[in-house]
């Protein structure tokens, strides 16, 4: 490690810079040599084969790349660097896939359509500097690349905290840069309706808006105060609709739409609550607690938020809602939710035990079975394919519906057993709201998410029977109960956003964890040079207390090569003066603080820990 610092100082000194290929997703080929091409500030950009199609992949968002980061777009010039955009149907190369080569003439890729030569450019863009530097240059290389699974997605919930046309759109440019190709859009929730339904006003009128509340979502929110105004929300009205999906199109980002049906509906109530079973008024929720959790999924609402599964209102209001959502998103699917739906409303009301014993539907999870099945027909009746959380097999699920796995795999692994399409989602390697760094400095939530684990996803199960065609791919959600603003956003999607993107675009064999680590710095960086935010707890020591014999013992660990831990148990800081961490070491008794700092060459990477010895006690395994 010393010895590249060296002679990365060195080269600096020299005013050269170089760089070697830090591409995120892994390629699933790439031959590299010693021999580099210096780039040049002024970028000409060439068409071969179909011209027409290579500009459309071109597109603005390239030019507008090069310019921002100090690039000069011209026309014959002969000291220029040269970026050649062949797309030809001749090609013996996949619909995602590309070929491009590095060499003295310049940067060249080929692809046989649009999508192919899209991915190719995002290449690119991770072969040039963030920011254009004198004297930059790029080994030379020949890159064949093609993703694994044709589904590779990020979910936004923009329901508990509404995010602007702007928001999502950067949201969706950091997507594509990483070659993810699904946007699903979490549109509708217990928080508020996000999305204009000409036929429903009072949806956007009613649903879209709460009373503002401050804090962590539960406890600390209280309910409306009686003529409290609801003035906390928003919603997108269907020319920005039309206008985002567009956007995504050139990105080549397809938008799969929520609709989360029959729970998570309190703002539906709110708007019209002779759509639940009781009938009564109802609220937007602003974050109140408003349900018990058992564990093992088990809950009780306190909080009415469920649709009436026997009423035929609720099959009319949801078939104008997909109506116009179908005609919004010109994706294959819709996805209508169906997950968490409490059945406690239904198994008291009279009117809906009667209706179950009438329609011989011996249970609560049968009748939701019904339920989505009727919704399935509806959807499909709009040209649409229906996909749902993996709740939506309980009780049986009828053909051609598509099952998003989310309370691990399991749910996924049985769908796919009984012919089902899956996409597999699960909580133990995707959820990005979980905490990715120590309590003691993240958000607390109930539950954390390492990049490490992140990158050891794989939506193919190692499981007999599986029909391995099945698994469309995989998925990573965010969800924004503590996530008001798009570079928290960031913060929590990025880095382990690198890792879901590899684990889905390349190839398995490719995967190789120091490798990704490597190229994940150089991506900070990059980051950094656009001025995006990204978490880097990844350098953060993993503190783990346990006891041994009569001894309450510490344990530091980080996965990252060259990282060295510096701790102090003595209230002195800061820390790089205190001890260098070679292994587990005793919390004696007293009153004092565990300091720790991560180095890197001897440079601080990572946040300060900063953990009292009382909660460290709490920590015991």
């Amino acid at each position: 490690m010393k010895k590249l610092s060296l002679i990365i100082a060195l080269l600096l000194a020299a005013k050269i810079t170089f760089a070697t290929i830090t591409i995120i997703p892994e390629p699933t080929s790439i031959v590299e040599s010693s021999e580099e091409m210096t780039l040049s500030q002024n970028i000409e950009l060439i068409f071969e084969g179909n011209k027409e199609l290579a500009n459309q992949a071109l597109g603005k968002n390239f030019k507008a790349y090069l310019t921002k980061a100090g690039f000069v777009i011209v026309t014959k010039n002969a000291s220029s660097t040269k970026i050649k955009l062949n797309i030809n149907a001749a090609h013996e190369i996949v619909e995602e896939g590309y070929e491009l080569a590095v060499n003295k003439d310049g940067i060249s890729c080929k692809a046989k359509s649009v999508k192919g030569a899209f991915y190719a450019l995002q290449t690119i863009k991770q072969l040039l500097p963030a920011r254009y530097q004198e004297n930059y240059k790029i080994n030379h290389c020949e890159i064949s690349d093609q993703p694994r699974f044709g589904w590779r997605g990020l979910m936004l919930d923009c329901s508990r905290h509404f995010f602007s046309v702007e928001d999502v759109k950067a949201y969706i440019d950091l997507m594509a840069e990483y070659k993810f190709n699904v946007f699903h859009w979490h549109l509708t929730d217990d928080h508020g309706w996000r999305i204009e339904i000409k036929a429903l006003p009072k949806l956007t009128q009613v649903g879209a808006w709460r009373v503002p509340r401050n804090g962590t979502f539960g406890s600390e929110r209280a309910e409306p105060k009686p003529k409290e105004k609801a003035s906390y929300g928003g919603f997108y009205n269907q020319t920005q609709i039309k206008d985002i999906v567009k956007y995504a199109a050139e990105r080549n980002i397809t938008i799969v739409p929520e609709i989360d049906v029959p729970g998570h509906s309190m703002a539906v109530l709110a708007a019209y609550p002779e759509l639940s079973t009781k009938k009564e008024p109802h609220f937007v929720s602003p974050g109140h607690k408003f349900a018990e959790w058992y564990g093992n999924g088990e809950f009780k609402m306190t909080t009415e938020n469920t649709l009436d599964p026997t009423s035929e209102a609720v099959y009319e209001f949801i078939d104008k809602v997909f109506t116009e959502v179908a005609l919004l998103f010109p994706g294959q699917y819709i996805h209508m939710g169906g997950d968490e739906c409490y059945k406690g409303y239904w198994e008291e009301s009279p009117e809906v035990q009667a209706f179950m014993k009438k329609k011989k539907i011996k249970d609560a999870h049968a009748l939701q079975s019904y339920f989505v099945s009727r919704v399935q027909k509806i959807i499909n009746s709009k040209g649409k394919q229906m996909i749902g959380w993996d709740e939506i097999i309980e009780g049986g699920l009828t053909k051609g519906a598509t099952v998003m796995s989310w309370r691990g795999m399991k749910g996924g692994i049985e769908a796919a057993k009984k012919g089902h399409k899956v996409v597999m989602s699960p909580t133990t390697y995707a959820y990005l709201d979980y905490m990715q760094g120590d309590k003691s400095v993240e958000n607390y939530i109930y539950s954390s998410l390492s990049l490490q684990k992140s990158y050891e996803f794989d939506p193919v199960p190692e499981e007999e029977g599986i029909e391995e065609s099945l698994i469309l791919g995989g998925q990573a959600n965010l969800w924004t109960e503590a996530i008001p603003t798009l570079p928290f956003a960031l913060y929590m999607t990025y880095p382990r956003a690198f890792a879901i993107s590899e684990c889905l675009w390349s190839a398995k064999e490719s995967k190789e964890w120091n490798k990704f680590m490597s190229k994940t710095q150089v991506h900070f960086d990059r980051f950094e040079a656009r001025k995006l935010n990204i978490c880097k707890a990844v350098y953060e020591p993993i503190v783990r207390v346990y006891k041994e014999e009569n001894k309450i013992m510490c344990e530091l660990t980080n996965p990252v090569s060259g990282v060295e831990i510096f701790y102090t148990i003595n209230n002195t800081y800061p820390v790089n003066f205190g001890t260098s961490y070679q292994q587990a070491f005793e919390l004696p008794t007293g009153s004092y603080k565990l300091r720790t700092q991560s180095f890197i060459n001897g440079e601080a990477v990572g946040r300060e820990l900063i953990i009292s010895r009382e909660d460290l006690v709490t920590r015991i395994q």
